[in-house]
């Protein structure tokens, strides 16, 4: 069973009848944007349960650019009890619409995001010491890249546990603003 896409204004439509709309990113992802009548449900907690939407007409699902819920629309269709849709294009088609959003700056951007910009910053850093000070300091940027490649593989990424770690994701897990 596949989800039937259906543009934002579409789907607008839709709430305005009744229909369910499920943000299925992350929390961290939620937390600093979000359609104001989502629900959070993240993909993680949808994998083998039901939905709690009793007496939906409709579910449409959603992530940042509708490529999550696409992939994962099989289990997500399979969730419902109802029609089930796909936001086309996410989150992203949504603000491009000009429909509303929240957002919430205090809250630290995605562990994702940090990830990557913290990696990047490794890498470029060992190549511009390697480049100027010392050849040695390139093993930091070969040290960062066989890390991201152990995360890819085996699903375990030690910088995020690192970051998750900080002071700023801490007081975000624990809800302080």
């Amino acid at each position: 069973m596949s989800l039937k896409p259906l543009s934002p204004q579409a789907a607008q439509a839709l709430l305005n009848q009744g229909a369910v709309l499920i943000d299925i990113r992350s929390t961290d992802e939620h937390a600093r944007e979000r359609i104001a009548q989502a629900r959070h449900v993240p993909m993680e907690r949808l994998k083998g349960s039901d939905l709690p939407v009793v007496g939906a007409s409709a579910v449409i699902f959603h992530c940042r650019s509708g490529n999550r819920t696409q992939v994962n629309a099989p289990v997500l269709s399979a969730s419902t009890g109802c029609d089930a849709y796909v936001l086309e294009g996410g989150l992203d088609a949504w603000k491009k619409a000009g429909l509303p959003v929240m957002t919430d700056a205090s809250q630290p951007l995605e562990l994702q995001r940090q990830v990557q910009i913290v990696a990047g910053s490794l890498i470029v850093l060992g190549a511009v010491l390697g480049a100027t000070v010392s050849p040695w300091f390139h093993a930091l940027s070969g040290f960062v890249g066989a890390g991201l490649v152990f995360a890819g593989v085996s699903g375990f990424c030690g910088m995020a546990r690192v970051l998750m770690r900080m002071p700023w994701n801490r007081r975000a897990l624990a809800g302080v603003r």
